[in-house]
């Protein structure tokens, strides 16, 4: 375990330093000067000019400006914001709130939602099986903004059932708003896991010891739940892990769909408006965050099966 967490470790390092790079490059040769966000637009006298390039380093080299912010974020510091002029630190503590609600919502959607239809296939081979897997066939091809466009047209603007936009006030009124997001950003997740535990639930009660067991006269039930459920657990877990890994990027389309205030919607703002520290900074949560749940579903996946030695694994 401890070789393992070590090199998980070493590896989300070299996954942020790669990942801050990238996005820093990318984001100092695409369209665009910070200088337009900070003037509004507006043409600004020579000496505001020079005081503003001057305090967020736009006049030095690309190479100091990354090594100056990632010696920076190393102490902690993520730098202040270029458009809203305060610690970024505190925006992305502001607005992550909606974005893990979102992701925990559709996760618990997936595995609920997943797992349940999954084992009806298996458990019900004919016309029900067949009923599930088309229409998982069906769902899992379809794209996360294209699921919020079918949502909104049928539940919020047809039945008017639920609301499409903002992040409402209140617990209640907050579940109401991220139900719809939620069931969008967990459409093809769900339909990849009902497939997976279709499968594999029925490639384990084909097995000889499942059929043993039953003509031992073990009742049905706990025959699926003891061997066949618990021996598809660790590709169904690792499954439902990736796709709640997934989740992470995915997030920032469906925010923006439903204007959502959370960390994918404001990365999108950031990014066209080239605030370098705001987009800096939530990219670093966002891949740290992707490495961690990775390394969650490995773990799990060693305590489901113990013949899984995570002191091996990459």
């Amino acid at each position: 375990m401890a070789a393992f967490l070590m090199r998980r470790a070493i590896m989300l390092a070299a996954t942020l330093l790669v990942s801050s790079f990238v996005v820093f490059a990318g984001l100092s040769v695409a369209p665009g000067n910070p200088l337009a966000t900070l003037s509004g637009g507006r043409s600004l006298p020579p000496e505001s000019v020079a005081v503003l390039v001057q305090r967020y380093h736009l006049d030095e080299p690309f190479l100091v400006q990354y090594v100056t912010w990632l010696g920076n974020a190393v102490r902690g510091d993520l730098g202040v914001s270029i458009t809203l002029r305060q610690d970024v630190s505190e925006l992305i503590g502001s607005r992550s709130g909606t974005t893990i609600a979102l992701i925990l919502y559709a996760a618990l959607i997936v595995l609920l939602a997943g797992v349940s239809l999954g084992l009806l296939a298996a458990l019900r081979p004919g016309i029900v099986d067949s009923l599930v897997v088309m229409s998982t066939a069906v769902v899992v091809a379809v794209p996360p903004f294209v699921a919020a466009i079918v949502l909104i047209g049928i539940f919020a603007v047809n039945l008017r059932w639920l609301p499409a936009l903002g992040n409402g006030s209140g617990l209640w009124d907050g579940i109401r708003h991220l139900t719809l997001p939620a069931f969008a950003l967990a459409a093809a997740s769900t339909a990849a896991v009902a497939r997976v535990t279709r499968t594999t639930v029925r490639a384990e009660l084909g097995r000889e010891h499942v059929q043993t067991a039953v003509s031992r006269g073990i009742p049905y039930g706990a025959v699926v739940r003891r061997h066949a459920l618990r021996n598809a657990a660790v590709p169904i877990s690792t499954l439902a892990g990736m796709t709640v890994a997934s989740m992470i990027a995915l997030a920032a389309v469906v925010e923006r769909a439903f204007s959502l205030n959370g960390l994918g919607s404001y990365l999108v703002s950031a990014a066209l408006s080239k605030d370098f520290a705001v987009v800096q900074g939530i990219s670093l949560v966002l891949v740290t965050s992707f490495v961690l749940v990775n390394t969650l579903v490995d773990v799990v996946a060693a305590m489901l099966d113990p013949r899984i030695k995570l002191g091996r694994r990459a």
